[in-house]
């Protein structure tokens, strides 16, 4: 079954569902558009949600094998009292997925009364943002990374970006040079600043790596944390990843391509309601660790702006866009964040040794 990707009937999905393990019914379905990467939809029966199906994007997500492993072994663990669980459904193949043709897909059971916010000016949602990371790094503590496959090698590294970035401009048009060019000369001042800031390197661990605010489930009811969700990119990793991607969606209440940067703010409230939210978990960061985190929420924004930069001068091939310069909003925006998340290092320090206990 050949699928056009931009579009997907109901004949489509039907045919999809028929591959796993669940009971013959009619089911109806809403395309979830909030992600960048993957197509995803809300499986229904006589409208109430049962499951969410998703195509992982295999371009992006080269080893499925490996990332859907990875997945399965992070699922055990992520069971508690105070965890909601996501499971798998089996394909009828055993699987962990289907695949089709060129397409993979999975299908994962749904959460009901669930919800996700884009950003926030709530003390309590960036309290439990905070509480639901920490309780997801405590339940994974003792997994080992060499158990895990590098999904995405090198996702984080600056350097890679670095050179990514150097490349794509090299093959620029010069409207598109000239049009990016603010952009660009940040890029070249900031690569120039962090590699003074680099800190001794803390330990590996198993980590979310895209823990923006949007991919953390919450209750409709009471508006407590659930789980995180949008799994594809669990990998090893270092803690700041997750910390500085959940700072730079929390404490900043406008939108990731928000033009009017006026609008972006770093709220201290929120960051010092996310790191209480971290700290009302049992102590599981180590000082090298601990004194990374301000690190990564300078890092974190400028990693996804330079990739969004990267992707403006590749004309998009990689983050979806809704019209031509999307992905170069993006990258003003999150550069914009970085400075102001910059001038607030010492501040982030002191909150940070004030509130968050180490393990050591």
């Amino acid at each position: 079954m050949a699928l056009d990707f931009s579009s997907y009937s109901e004949e489509n999905l039907q045919a999809i569902l028929k591959e796993f393990k669940i009971e013959a019914k009619v089911y109806s379905f809403n395309s979830l558009t909030a992600g960048y990467i993957n197509d995803t939809f809300l499986v229904m029966n006589q409208g109430t949600p049962l499951y969410i199906l998703q195509r992982v994007n295999h371009e992006v997500f080269v080893n499925i094998e490996g990332l859907m492993t990875n997945v399965t072994s992070a699922l055990k663990q992520l069971k508690s009292s105070h965890y909601s669980q996501i499971s798998l459904v089996a394909a009828s193949t055993g699987k962990s997925y289907a695949k089709l043709d060129a397409s993979y897909w999975r299908l994962m059971t749904y959460i009901p009364n669930s919800t996700t916010f884009n950003t926030t000016t709530d003390t309590d949602i960036a309290f439990e943002a905070g509480r639901i990371i920490g309780r997801f790094h405590s339940l994974l503590g003792r997994e080992i990374p060499a158990n895990y496959k590098e999904t995405i090698p090198k996702f984080h590294e600056l350097e890679l970006r670095k050179m990514q970035f150097l490349a794509a401009l090299a093959r620029a048009t010069n409207t598109k040079k000239k049009i990016a060019n603010d952009a660009t000369n940040f890029v070249t001042v900031m690569l120039e600043k962090l590699a003074t800031m680099g800190t001794a390197e803390p330990p590996q661990r198993i980590c979310h790596n895209d823990t923006k605010l949007n991919n953390i489930l919450f209750s409709k009811a009471n508006k407590k944390a659930l789980c995180l969700i949008d799994l594809d990119t669990i990998m090893p990793g270092y803690f700041h990843y997750d910390f500085g991607d959940a700072v730079r969606t929390i404490v900043n209440t406008a939108p990731e391509d928000e033009q009017n940067h006026s609008k972006i703010t770093f709220e201290e409230k929120l960051f010092e309601a996310f790191v209480n939210g971290l700290a009302a978990n049992d102590a599981f960061l180590s000082s090298e660790e601990t004194k990374a985190l301000p690190y990564g929420v300078i890092l974190m924004p400028f990693l996804h702006g330079i990739r969004a930069l990267t992707d403006y001068l590749n004309n998009n091939v990689y983050y979806k866009v809704s019209y031509e310069n999307q992905n170069l909003d993006r990258a003003l925006s999150l550069f914009n964040f970085t400075k102001k998340a910059l001038a607030k290092l010492d501040y982030m320090e002191t909150v940070i040794s004030r509130h968050l206990p180490q393990s050591n």
